[in-house]
């Protein structure tokens, strides 16, 4: 009796081990998968304040791109958008990207209370589907990605990080214009 009590404990651990072993293995798959897509800037279709369709196609093929993936009650994207109020002449040459699943009066409010809501190089979007953390396998917020100007993935920012990083970490960029529209 106690010989079958042995091989089915031991059964049920090699099991486990056996199913566990097999959901790391299908995790480090999709992990691989994801940071291979987004390597470049890959497509996506979100919608601007005005309900207007907005995809890759309209983004810079001049600037470095900093998509933001925010909500406006989160503190600490409060925070991001303060930073980027007080370091927006840094910033000129960056198209930045806003994005947010919530309803366009609360993405306004951000945009206003920050004062970037007319800014050229600011576009602010709604992810009416939100497919945003899927594409970009967003699992914070804020969640920040930034491109070069040919749409590579320079850097991944998960939670707060303080503007000086992110300017750090933009390329030397000399822009003949200032048209964030291609």
């Amino acid at each position: 009796m106690k010989k079958k009590v042995k091989i089915i404990i031991g059964l049920i651990l090699i099991s486990i081990i056996g199913y566990l072993g097999f959901s790391i293995g299908k995790k480090l798959k999709h992990k691989k998968e994801v940071a291979e897509r987004i390597q470049e800037i890959p497509e996506f279709s979100f919608k601007d304040l005005n309900g207007k369709l907005y995809t890759r196609n309209q983004i810079s093929a001049k600037h470095p791109k900093l998509f933001i993936y925010f909500n406006s009650d989160c503190d600490f994207c409060q925070v991001e958008g303060k930073q980027i109020q007080e370091h927006l002449e840094e910033l000129k040459n960056v198209q930045i990207l806003f994005i947010s699943f919530e309803e366009v009066t609360g993405i306004n409010s951000f945009a206003e209370k920050y004062h970037l809501i007319n800014q050229k190089n600011i576009t602010f979007l709604k992810d009416y589907e939100s497919k945003f953390p899927e594409i970009f396998e967003a699992n914070t917020i804020p969640f920040i990605l930034l491109y070069s100007k040919d749409n590579q993935l320079l850097r991944k920012f998960k939670g707060a990080t303080k503007i000086e990083n992110i300017i750090a970490h933009l390329p030397t960029f000399n822009a003949d214009s200032q048209d964030f529209y291609p």
